[in-house]
């Protein structure tokens, strides 16, 4: 038993990953602006386009990363014009929503009618014909490498103060909502995964998200916490250093 939990343990599960391609170096992308109300904390670069740089409303002191516009308009003196690798990128966000979109298939049709607060998803793709709610706490439950997709053909709300959590190695960048209504995330909510938004993203007071925000819209922000999901959890990297250390102390055991 033990042999075959192991096996199971380590197998990628769930639909092939969506590769974002340039979109993915970017915590908030946006076609149409970011609004902002101070103070937010973004980690990760940020991006407008194809829309003039003052609709980027972000402060240089909110963003730790760069700030990418088409031209000079962009929020003083931290902003990079670059509308040529927005343009890709912009380009890139669209194939990724579409690619989401696309998935055949499901795993999963209507679950909860809409309502998936208190579930625990394991990795798969789910499809709705209508929005989703989560109205009270979910978890996603998988290793590293395995991937949702979650195909929401309405809008994606998550209630005040409700919290996404990720169990068993799962990580918010396998994660994709591809909404094609709006996404609004609650008062002081934790989110968390990779948002495909056909139309708006806000962010309401307090929030906080682990993951991007890619809408072919705009994003509203309102004293949030932004920060671009990690490539493998914190724990891993610590038993990765660990194993390093211990190596090092038997190599110079032999040689004393």
């Amino acid at each position: 038993m033990g042999g075959l939990f192991s096996v199971n343990a380590l197998a990628d599960s769930g639909p092939s990953p969506v590769n974002l391609r340039s979109a993915g170096s970017f915590a908030i992308l946006s076609q149409s602006g970011i609004t902002d109300v101070y103070p937010s904390a973004i980690v990760g670069d940020v991006g407008t386009s194809p829309i003039t740089g003052a609709a980027l409303l972000l402060k240089c002191d909110e963003v730790t990363g760069e700030i990418y516009t088409v031209n000079a308009a962009g929020p003083l003196p931290c902003y990079t014009i670059s509308p040529s690798s927005l343009s890709v990128a912009i380009n890139d966000m669209g194939f990724a929503y579409d690619n989401a979109a696309g998935r055949s298939s499901p795993d999963f049709i209507e679950l909860g009618a809409g309502e998936i607060g208190g579930l625990t998803l394991t990795p798969g793709l789910y499809k709705w014909s209508s929005g989703v709610s989560i109205n009270t706490d979910l978890t996603f439950n998988g290793g590293p490498n395995d991937v949702w997709i979650m195909q929401i053909a309405g809008v994606l709300t998550e209630a005040n103060s409700v919290r996404i959590t990720l169990e068993g190695g799962a990580l918010a960048k396998n994660i994709i909502w591809q909404v094609a209504g709006s996404v609004t995330i609650g008062t002081y909510a934790h989110f968390e995964g990779v948002i495909l938004g056909k139309t708006m993203i806000a962010v309401n007071t307090g929030a906080s998200v682990n993951g991007r925000l890619l809408a072919q819209t705009a994003v509203t922000l309102q004293m949030n916490n932004i920060t671009e999901p990690a490539e493998v959890q914190k724990e891993e990297v610590e038993v990765e250093v660990e194993v390093e250390v211990v190596e090092v102390e038997m190599f110079m055991g032999t040689i004393y």
